[in-house]
Parts: C-alpha cells; sequence; structure tokens
C-alpha cells in the first residue's frame, strides 16, 4: 500500500534549513573528529548492496578482515550504501546487520558514513540471488537506490519514509555513525550504461523532489550526526554556471561533500569552488589512477586543506572497480595493467606496495599527532 501525502510528516517552514548546523558547529565537529581519511567500501564477495546486506551473503568474517586491512593504512572511516529494498525485505534483520559492521568498524576504530540513496548504475534493482560479474567490467551489478519504478513516479516517494525514518531514529545518538549520507550523486544519468530518455529529461528533478522530502524527514528527527549530500557535476565556480540541485546540495549540508577524480590541480581548482560555501569539506569519491587522481598527489593537498577523503574502491572483487569506467564500451580480455580504483587484491595483497607505504607513513604520522593531542 502507497502511502498518501498526508500520512508523512513533512516540518513547515523550510525545515532543512531551519534546524541546520550553523557553520560554527560544523567546524566543531570537524576539529573533533580530525583528519577523516578512509574509503567507499563493500565486501570483495559482493556485487552491489543488496548483495552485502542480505542474510544470505552477509559476511561478518570477510568484513572483519577486510576491516582489518582498513585499519592497518591507518584509515579512520568508511562510506558505505544501503538500500531501501533491505528495509522492505526484513526491516529488522537489516538493522541487526548494519549493527554488526558498525560493531566490527569500531573495534577497528573505524566510524562509517551511512549513504541512504543512490542514483547510480542498475535502475531496476531486484531483491535475491545477484548476478554475476560481467568479464571485466566496472560496478556490472550496483543498483540504484530506489530504483527507476519508485524515483519515476513521485506519488511513491512517501513510501520511503519508513525506511528513513527506521534507520536513521534507530542510529541517531549512535557514535559509531559518523555522519549521513542522504543521496548519492542523485542526478547521475548513466549515459553510457543505461538509457531511459524520458528518465534523463527529469531525472535532476525528480531527484530534487525526492531529496527535499528525504532532509526534512532526517531533520524532523534530529540526528546527533550531520547530514551530507554528494555533488559530482563539477561545474561549482559560479551561480551562472552550478546546477541548481549541486547548488541545493551544498547550501542544505551540514558538512559539505562532493566528487572529484581530477589530478591536483583540477581538484584544487574545485577545493576552492567549494570554498565559497563557507563549510567543512569532504571528498567522498576520488581516486583514479589514469587521471592521475592517485593518493600520493591528492592526500597531502587534502592535508593542506583540512579536508576529509574517501576513495573509491578497496578490495579488487566481484564489483571490479579496479577496471576502468570505460569498460562498458571496450571489452577487457585480461585484467587492466593500471588498475583504476582499489587497493589491495582478495588475499590482501597490495596492488601496488608503495601505494601502502605511503598511506601507512602518512596516515601514521597523522595518528600519532592526534594522540598527542588528546
Amino acid at each position: 500500500m502507497i502511502a498518501t501525502q498526508n500520512t508523512v510528516p513533512f516540518a513547515a517552514h523550510d525545515s532543512e534549513l531551519a534546524y541546520r548546523w550553523t557553520a560554527e558547529k560544523a567546524q566543531e565537529w570537524m576539529e573533533k573528529n580530525g583528519w577523516l581519511v578512509g574509503c567507499n567500501y563493500i565486501p570483495s564477495n559482493a556485487i552491489n548492496q543488496l548483495e552485502m546486506w542480505q542474510a544470505e551473503t552477509f559476511s561478518p568474517e570477510l568484513i572483519d578482515k577486510e576491516l582489518g586491512w582498513a585499519a592497518s593504512l591507518g584509515f579512520n572511516t568508511v562510506r558505505v550504501f544501503l538500500h531501501n529494498l533491505l528495509w522492505d525485505q526484513d526491516s529488522q534483520g537489516f538493522l541487526n546487520r548494519i549493527n554488526t559492521f558498525l560493531d566490527i568498524a569500531y573495534k577497528y576504530k573505524i566510524r562509517t558514513m551511512l549513504v541512504l540513496f543512490d542514483a547510480v548504475w542498475d535502475p531496476f534493482p531486484k531483491l535475491g540471488v545477484q548476478p554475476q560479474p560481467k568479464h571485466n567490467v566496472h560496478n556490472s551489478g550496483w543498483v540504484q537506490s530506489p530504483g527507476y519504478d519508485v524515483l519515476n513516479n513521485p506519488a511513491r516517494y512517501d513510501s520511503l519514509h519508513a525506511y528513513v525514518h527506521g534507520v536513521v531514529s534507530h542510529f541517531k545518538n549512535d557514535e559509531r555513525v559518523l555522519i549521513w549520507d542522504l543521496y548519492n550523486e542523485p542526478d547521475n544519468m548513466n549515459l553510457t550504461s543505461y538509457k531511459d530518455d524520458d528518465y534523463i529529461v527529469h531525472k535532476a528533478e525528480l531527484s530534487m523532489a525526492l531529496l527535499k522530502k528525504t532532509i526534512n524527514w532526517v531533520r524532523v528527527i534530529n540526528p546527533t550526526q550531520p547530514i551530507t549530500m554528494a555533488p559530482w557535476q563539477n561545474e561549482w565556480g559560479c551561480d551562472s554556471r552550478i546546477t541548481a540541485l549541486d547548488n541545493y546540495m551544498f547550501s542544505h549540508s551540514d558538512i559539505v561533500s562532493f566528487h572529484c577524480y581530477e589530478n591536483r590541480e583540477g581538484m584544487e581548482r574545485r577545493i576552492r569552488d567549494i570554498q565559497r560555501y563557507g563549510r567543512p569539506m569532504l571528498c567522498t569519491e576520488y581516486m583514479a589512477r589514469m587521471f592521475n587522481s592517485t593518493f600520493q598527489e591528492i592526500l597531502p593537498l587534502f592535508k593542506q586543506y583540512g579536508i576529509g577523503a574517501y576513495n573509491w574502491g578497496f578490495v579488487a572483487g566481484k564489483s571490479q572497480t579496479h577496471c576502468p569506467w570505460d569498460s562498458w564500451q571496450i571489452r577487457y580480455e585480461n585484467e587492466p595493467e593500471l588498475w583504476f580504483h582499489d587497493i589491495f587484491r582478495e588475499n590482501g595483497e597490495p596492488y601496488i606496495r608503495e601505494e601502502v607505504e605511503f598511506l601507512k607513513g602518512m596516515l601514521k604520522k597523522q595518528q600519532e599527532k592526534a594522540l598527542q593531542v588528546a
């Protein structure tokens, strides 16, 4: 049964701004948490969010092993994607599995950014057994949340309230949860992988409508953690070029986040563009080696500007994000010589040992400095 407009609480007076953290509170939060460095994480045995979390394929032992590798680098946070269908399938079991994940991560002093919605890759998610990876295709099984059928029908948006309210309310005072990312790249069109002409024309508008509802639902809950959203378009330097959706996300986030896979020069330009919003920043996606977006090039820049950092990918597993984006158009018979994303092989062997040593050296120094301050 689809909820009607009147069944879902919607705070008046633009509550997503009325309850937005002040810039001072956001800065205090950033200083309290220190330099945040980690990755976007999915276990190597999961092709997407559904396979990561469903009871039949949820793997606490593997998660524990892989997050141990993350801690060995000095990572103190991970960004993890949820899915509304998991709530519909088994809400209590889903909450229990999130709790188990948070326990494992926190054991390693890793705090978690939870992502509620995602507009990227397959628009037709289905519960149950997930497809096997397509040969050397980047993220061949990742799914959108909500899927096309919901996002393309605004009358169904209120049916998502139970999911948002249930998850955020359950963890709203939980110190293991670092921050809420409400919507990943909400206007990403997947033009080179998935197409629907009517959907493409209206996707940004539809996503904005859902995002506005989501912000209000979360602001009513008033979690102790801040909220953010994830723009990716990279035209943020002036009001004449920034999209309405990107400007909305920047101006309604407590902590501003963004994505950028450019080299050092391009990254610094994006940072300076976003500084005009006067908020602490997190780059929640970066690191694509073929674009010279590498740890050695980008992390020192983030440290200089005090920006938190989440590279895409960790272990090269079923998501296959060590393969490049163009693997959707170009067939790669063999593993690419130059990995696109990811740090470790499934056996824990580093792809580039010097890269891992660089991370350990840089982040160990940061950890030691934090302990001295504490």
